[in-house]
């Protein structure tokens, strides 16, 4: 076990050190944690093929994020949805299933991998890089899916940042009040993060009303990935089929996912375990991240074109104009 751990070592604290780099910047400095450590991961790309690094930046990029998704679970809160009222929810749930389905639909008509269109429009329709390495989780490991779940997450990152500063303006146009921006905020913007700034700079109000509609977002998490992890349970069995492993319908991590959101809407995790869960669960991804852009190449990305660019960007209007319709449609109905 101490062999297998030493020979660990040397990826793991190389993605480490490139997720610390990347909080501390994006603390000092500002702008997505996440894309800095995707960014930084790129420029160390020349290690991936080192020998010493290998084992642990694979098992930073593959078993280190299926930790930081479980313990996501200790975020949901089933009286969020009660706070939302039944237009909110219907507007949410619609928002995460429709964005998909745009996602497979426009993915195939650019030509692009159902993969890669499955990936951007939940990462898009539900939270932003942390569903994106979620269902990347569930799929088959393949260099084609890895690669497709960095685009995704660079591409999510960059729309969520241009979101967060261009959307208040779209509050303010359109004349919205606090639940309404707080719903079209919440329910538009990729990531978190994103959704309390966006929100923040209107209002403390609209970054309360923003920050529940955007966590319920994020709760629509488990029941996809737990479809996703039924849907491809076959081939990834298949994968493992020839080391005579065992493949079980659901991962382990989305069965610890489901039982720390069942634990804390009944109220059995107090809120020094939700915020401790929630911190080790984001180190986790970070780290997870900048494994990935260590594993990446800039050349092989540039290989798949404009056409992703022409997704990603689609899936961002498609989910804004959505929220938006339906705000207005909420507001003819009262």
């Amino acid at each position: 076990m101490f062999s297998e751990v030493r020979a660990l070592m040397p990826g793991f604290m190389l993605c480490t050190v490139i997720a610390i780099t990347a909080t501390f910047v994006s603390d000092h400095y500002g702008g997505p944690q996440f894309l800095y450590a995707l960014l930084i991961g790129i420029a160390f790309h020349f290690l991936a093929d080192s020998e010493k690094c290998i084992p642990g930046i694979e098992a930073s990029a593959k078993k280190l994020v299926r930790f930081g998704v479980a313990l996501l679970g200790a975020r949901i809160v089933a009286t969020d949805v009660s706070d939302l009222g039944l237009v909110g929810v219907g507007a949410l749930v619609g928002a995460v299933v429709l964005t998909i389905s745009f996602g497979l639909l426009f993915a195939r008509l650019l030509g692009l991998p159902p993969m890669l269109g499955l990936l951007s429009g939940g990462g898009t329709g539900i939270c932003g890089i942390s569903a994106t390495l979620a269902i990347s989780s569930t799929l088959p490991a393949t260099r084609e899916n890895e690669r497709y779940t960095l685009l995704t997450a660079i591409g999510v990152a960059i729309f969520s940042t241009a979101a967060m500063v261009l959307y208040p303006l779209v509050v303010k146009a359109a004349g919205l009040s606090v639940s309404e921006a707080g719903l079209f905020l919440g329910g538009s913007i990729h990531d978190v993060a994103q959704v309390v700034g966006a929100g923040l700079i209107i209002s403390p109000e609209v970054g309360d009303a923003a920050t529940l509609a955007k966590m319920f977002r994020v709760a629509m998490l488990m029941p996809v990935v737990v479809v996703l992890g039924m849907v491809f349970h076959a081939e990834r069995k298949r994968e493992v089929g020839a080391s005579g492993k065992k493949t079980p319908v659901l991962p382990l991590f989305l069965v610890a996912f489901a039982a720390l959101a069942a634990l804390n809407s009944v109220g059995l995790l107090s809120p020094e375990v939700v915020e401790v869960s929630s911190n080790v669960s984001r180190w986790c991804l970070v780290i997870s991240i900048a494994a990935l852009g260590v594993k990446t190449s800039l050349e092989k990305l540039a290989e798949l074109g404009w056409k992703p660019i022409a997704l990603l960007s689609g899936e961002a209007l498609f989910v804004a104009a959505y929220m938006l319709a339906m705000v207005f449609l909420s507001r003819a109905l009262a």
